[in-house]
């Protein structure tokens, strides 16, 4: 095992110092339309098949950009350029959303669940000059935060006892204050040096690791960015085993600061109110693609958060994500109370992703844990243990029109809670779900997941059929989500009489290119059966009657490039 970890690190200092001087340029993480067009333009065969798209922001460099022709030019303009820099104005993209009468919509950096009128608006500046790299590219949003029917405070005291379980484990607050909501920040900026394929600075960039398309297990762009140090590749670097993605980070996390509830009764009552400290974040991604077998790729992510009061000044204490992974072996004269008091939360995450251009066609997975195991035999045992999971593919079939295709895609995203509850708990409470935790609460920024947006303990699926060419975009889009399903079986267990509250949903969805001016939109009509968790044909405390809620989401974007040209 040794002499595997020496060839790995020495086949990654390898790549390292094979550097080769060449510019490059990177699309933030979720941008509409652009991430997606570039992802398939390499599932065609058009794009280098070394990228693995599990570490976003994308870096494409010269030789990438020009394998794209002319599809580069709604982004990669600069305003000037020599051997050695260049200057280049960011396009601006605005999105504004609007949500009838709930919340609904996830993965847009910093929109809020929101009820009304919604916008985003950035814009801004990036360059290179030598080893230097920059992007100043701040946000600004606006959300209308109208009020809205949510969790009933009419529950008897155990059901609504399980609700704040999981609000006093978590930061996912209903609504985001009773005012309207402005905010600026730095957005989309970093500082950087750059040594060939390696770049280290700061940054407040969203951030994507793993291989999905609407979700993802560890970071996606479902909540606003956050300040980190980062020390990543901009590349894959090719070694003599294969190709190697990979990032690591120190980052700061904020909490909302919010009551969950709009009932000031219940919160003052029931929820355990935040001190102001902020939480420390240390994680790493990496990803390696065997030489031996291009199209596959394979990753691995690790997470630790914790509240910075809690933080000790060790090398283990700035660092976790280097500890072994047997909890016992962590214990101090086997006091495990005493290594549980620290109040570290980790995920570690598996993931890979197969990719084959003459199928036209990818498929890809992450599973998730986000807790130690004992030890070995524990997760052996019980390797179901605070687990969450995801799958997804893509499929493109030829049409007749040149560059017209069909779309296929598809994704499933599982958080809830195994049948583990049944022997590890008593009767079918359950315990903590994916994204919360006892002590460091909610994996969060502000108040939203940082990976799975959806709500903690839902599972969704989402189907897309469309027709695309190049930029362009018609279809349909078909979305289930259970939502909140380890509450819904802590409070009501296995009730004949009651039944989760689901949404359906079904979206029509248009892209177009106009020369530098990319539209992007969605109209989504949502139908959720057993709203706030009433239930069809029975009245009491805690079986009131179904509300059957009918709601439209809208989600329109455009992004200009502004050029010389």
């Amino acid at each position: 095992m040794k002499e595997f970890l020496k060839l790995i690190l020495i086949s990654f200092l390898f790549g390292v110092f094979s550097i080769h001087h060449s510019f490059s340029q990177s699309i933030n993480a979720g941008v509409p339309i652009l991430e997606e067009t570039i992802r398939r333009q390499q599932i065609l065969g058009k794009l280098d098949r070394n990228y693995s798209f599990f570490v976003r922001p994308l870096v494409l460099n010269d030789e990438l950009l020009d394998s794209l022709g002319d599809l580069k030019s709604p982004y990669f303009s600069d305003i000037y350029r020599s051997k050695k820099s260049y200057f280049g104005l960011t396009p601006v993209i605005s999105t504004t959303t609007y949500n009838s009468s709930r919340p609904y919509g996830w993965g847009n950096k910093g929109l809020l669940p929101n009820v009304g009128f919604q916008s985003y608006l950035s814009a801004g500046f990036a360059g290179k000059f030598r080893f230097l790299k920059f992007q100043f590219q701040p946000e600004f949003v606006y959300a209308e935060n109208r009020p809205f029917e949510g969790f009933s405070s009419e529950f008897s005291s155990s059901v609504i006892r399980s609700r704040f379980f999981y609000w006093n484990n978590g930061d996912n607050p209903e609504r985001f204050g009773d005012q309207p909501i402005n905010r600026l920040w730095w957005g989309q900026s970093e500082f950087l040096l750059s040594f060939g394929p390696v770049d280290m600075g700061i940054s407040t960039r969203s951030i994507w690791w793993g291989p999905g398309r609407y979700n993802s297990l560890t970071f996606s762009d479902n909540a606003e960015s956050f300040p980190h140090l980062t020390l990543q590749t901009n590349r894959p670097i090719k070694t003599p085993i294969g190709h190697f993605e990979g990032q690591i980070l120190i980052g700061r996390l904020e909490n909302s600061l919010l009551e969950p509830s709009q009932s000031d009764s219940l919160n003052r009552r029931l929820f355990r109110r935040f001190d102001g400290d902020w939480r420390y974040l240390n994680a790493m991604h990496l990803t390696y693609q065997p030489s031996f077998l291009q199209g596959l790729f394979l990753g691995f992510s690790r997470t630790f958060q914790q509240y910075n009061q809690f933080r000790g000044n060790t090398f283990n204490d700035w660092f976790p994500i280097f500890e072994v992974f047997q909890k016992k072996s962590l214990f101090t004269n086997g006091n495990s109370v005493q290594y549980d008091s620290r109040g570290q939360d980790q995920q570690v995450v598996v993931s890979f992703r197969f990719l084959s251009p003459k199928g036209r066609f990818e498929i890809y997975s992450e599973y998730g844990r986000r807790d130690h195991a004992f030890d070995w035999r524990d997760f052996i045992m019980n390797p179901e243990h605070a687990r969450a999971f995801l799958l997804g593919f893509q499929k493109l079939v030829p049409l007749e029109k040149p560059e017209s295709y069909l779309q296929i895609s598809g994704e499933l995203t599982h958080q809830q809670e195994s049948v583990n509850r049944y022997i590890r708990y008593r009767g079918l409470i359950g315990n903590q779900t994916w994204h919360t935790h006892g002590l460091a609460r909610g994996f969060v920024n502000r108040g939203e997941s940082l990976g799975v947006g959806q709500g903690v303990g839902s599972n969704v699926q989402t189907l897309e059929i469309s027709k695309v060419e190049r930029f362009n975009k018609l279809g349909l889009l078909f979305e289930r989500i259970e939502n909140h399903q380890d509450f819904f079986y802590r409070a009501f267990g296995q009730s004949s009489e009651k039944s989760p509250w689901v949404d359906y949903s079904l979206a029509l969805l248009w892209d177009q290119q106009w020369n530098k001016l990319l539209f992007s939109s969605k109209v989504q009509w949502v139908k959720a059966y057993n709203y706030q968790w009433q239930s069809s044909g029975i009245s009491s405390v805690d079986f009131p009657p179904s509300s059957s809620k009918n709601a439209l989401f809208v989600e329109l974007s455009l992004i200009y490039q502004i050029s010389k040209n």
